[in-house]
Order: C-alpha cells, then sequence, then structure tokens
C-alpha cells in the first residue's frame, strides 16, 4: 500500500525535504537539519504540516453528555471557545488515543485525533454515541498547519492584519484568510508560543506560502518536531502512551477532573509503572526499547522516547519503570553496545518555552 500524501507533499518534495513514511502517510523528516531547525523553532518561528492528523465533528442534541461519556476530557468546566486535552480510554483505562476536543457551542464539538489512530477512534466513539448525535469525519477535507516558536504571534497578525494578543493558552477562534475560514487555535506540540490553523485541504498550499513568505519562518520536519516535543515533556502516541498504561501512570492522573461516568473511568488511576524522565550526559542517545536497569542491574523497565536534546547539550528519555523503582535516582540503560549512566529528573526538561507566555 502507497503512503499517503497530504495537500503539501508536492511542496516538501519540490524544496528538498527528506521524506519517509509515518503512520501511514508519506511526509518530511527534515530539511536543513533537524537541530537547525529545532533552534529555529526555539528562537523565531517554524511552520509544520500536520495535514495528515484527523479531525471530527460532533454535534446534536445531547452531544455534550454523551461525549462527556466517551472520553476523560472535562467537558463540564470548558467554555464554548476553549479546547482541551485528554484521552480516548479503553475499558481498563488504558489510552487508546489521546488528542484534543474543541468547544464550538452547548452541543458542538471537534475532535482532533493522531493519523496512526484516526480510523479506530472515529469507530470508537462512534460506537459510544447515540444515533441523535452526529459525528462526521472532516480529515480529508481538512489542512492542518502548526506555526510554532516566539515569533509566530507577530507572523500570524502580520498576515492576517488582526489582533490575536488576547487569545489565551488552549483558547480558538474562528476566522478568514482571503475569504476561506480558518480557526485559529493557540495550541501545539513544541513548548514555545504557537499557533494550531484549521484551513480547507484545497487552500492549503496557497496558506502555507502565505505564511512562507515571511523571512522569520522555515519549514519543519518531524524530526525537529520529535526532539522539540521530548524537550517540553510531552508524550508520543504509541511510544511513551499506549493502551497497556493509564494517564496516572504517565503522571496525568491530576489532570483527569471530569465527573462524567466516561469509559475507563476506574482504570484511569492505576499505576503498575511510571512514566520516568531521564536525563543521560553526553550525546550517545537512549532508544525506543532500550531496557532499563536500577543502578543493582536488576531490570526495571524500557525506554519509549529518547533524544539529544539540542537547547540543553545532554541526552534525554522518557521511560517505563516499575513503580517500585520510580522513584530512585539513578539508572542504568543499556543501549546498543554500551550502558549508559542515567538519572531522575523533573519533566519538562526544557522549562524556558513561551507556550504559556501571556501576551494581554
Amino acid at each position: 500500500m502507497s503512503d499517503l500524501r497530504t495537500p503539501l507533499t508536492a511542496w516538501h518534495e519540490a524544496h528538498g525535504a527528506k521524506m519517509a513514511p509515518f503512520a501511514g502517510w508519506l511526509m518530511p523528516i527534515q530539511y536543513e537539519g533537524i537541530i537547525v531547525e529545532h533552534q529555529h523553532t526555539r528562537q523565531h518561528a517554524g511552520l509544520f504540516d500536520i495535514c495528515h492528523m484527523g479531525e471530527f465533528l460532533i454535534s446534536g442534541p445531547g452531544a455534550d453528555e454523551a461525549l462527556a461519556k466517551a472520553v476523560s476530557h472535562n467537558l463540564q468546566t470548558l467554555a464554548p471557545g476553549k479546547c482541551r486535552y485528554g484521552f480516548l480510554l479503553n475499558d481498563k483505562g488504558g489510552v487508546l488515543d489521546d488528542g484534543i476536543i474543541y468547544r464550538f457551542g452547548p452541543d458542538s464539538f471537534m475532535a482532533v485525533v493522531n493519523a496512526a489512530c484516526a480510523a479506530n477512534d472515529f469507530a470508537v466513539l462512534r460506537s459510544r454515541l447515540p444515533e441523535s448525535v452526529k459525528m462526521v469525519d472532516i480529515s480529508a477535507d481538512t489542512g492542518k498547519i502548526d506555526l510554532q516558536g516566539p515569533e509566530s504571534l507577530d507572523v500570524l497578525e502580520k498576515l492576517l492584519g488582526q489582533n490575536f494578543h488576547d487569545l489565551g493558552y488552549f483558547g480558538f477562534r474562528e476566522t478568514t484568510w482571503q475569504g476561506t475560514p480558518l480557526l485559529v487555535s493557540r495550541t501545539g506540540y513544541t513548548g514555545e508560543l504557537g499557533y494550531e490553523l484549521y484551513i480547507a485541504s484545497s487552500e492549503t498550499e496557497a496558506f502555507w506560502n502565505a505564511l512562507m513568505a515571511d523571512e522569520r519562518v522555515k519549514p519543519i520536519g518531524l524530526g525537529a518536531r520529535d526532539t522539540l516535543r521530548l524537550e517540553a515533556g510531552l508524550p508520543l502516541y504509541g511510544h511513551d502512551l499506549d493502551e497497556n498504561h493509564s494517564p496516572a501512570e504517565a503522571g496525568m492522573g491530576r489532570m483527569m477532573t471530569s465527573t462524567a461516568d466516561y469509559v475507563g473511568r476506574e482504570g484511569a488511576q492505576k499505576i503498575a509503572e511510571v512514566l520516568v524522565a531521564l536525563r543521560i550526559d553526553g550525546r550517545r542517545a537512549a532508544r525506543h526499547g532500550d531496557v532499563v536497569a536500577a543502578a543493582n542491574g536488576t531490570e526495571v523497565g524500557h525506554v519509549t522516547s529518547g533524544s539529544f536534546a539540542p537547547s540543553l547539550g545532554y541526552v534525554i528519555a522518557f521511560s517505563w519503570v516499575a513503580a517500585a523503582h520510580a522513584t530512585a535516582e539513578n539508572f542504568v540503560v543499556r543501549a546498543a553496545r554500551t550502558e549508559l549512566p542515567a538519572t531522575r529528573v523533573e519533566a519538562p526538561f526544557y522549562t524556558q518555552g513561551t507556550a504559556r507566555k501571556k501576551l494581554a
């Protein structure tokens, strides 16, 4: 089966991106290089093609109450014009996917989910919602571009000729660009001030080019997206999150504030393993699947994500560790042909990001 292409795939190929399959899609991994693109996003503004993500519209009488029972997101306190991160859980409290839900009105929502999980997410949500609630997959008709970095606000305001200083963190606004509907969401996956931009697929390349016309903006591949999100302590589904682990094990038990009787609620707080943040001095990175051992050599877990952190100058990693050993200070990662001493630290690893910066 050939890899799916986004509305921007031809643009990436024409501009020399290194392309590779990701979640069934042909995606840009890097242009100038991962470290260069990483640092540009931290310092200026990076542009990401995220058109592979899934988007579902959920609406109709009773949608609010029904959706609150289908996902972990606290919809009771979610106001129109705001969005919230949370989970689609299985019966045992394991994570089927993570994603963001947007509230447009009393019974009107959009769910944004991971590309690799989109088909299953749609089927699961549809099975949990009554027939009176309408659910439409708009993924194929929706382009998603992420503009991230401390200069992203200035770039966006210049292009659209609008003031977005009053748009708070995890707030969104519906507007237009050249007559085309545009949803501007102050969210992202880098730890920096940034915006996720939703526009019709047919207008995505033109909008991308308009943003790229600003000299402060550079295209960023999935390689730097991964190092940026890891530094920011943000989990990646399929690596740091999966259906065999609960949100509480991933350190997100406190955010589970919904009082609805949602699927997986009881198991969402179970803790058998803990997602531990590790620092490894040097540039030799731990890799997904590497064994994590206690200081005495006992195997206690495995690495889920690991990379050299360009903003920090050393290697960082997430690892699942048995709860009984998770509070230890020192570990050993058994990487290929060597053992790497590792120290437990707190996430996020990088704390100088501008994502929550007050603008108004």
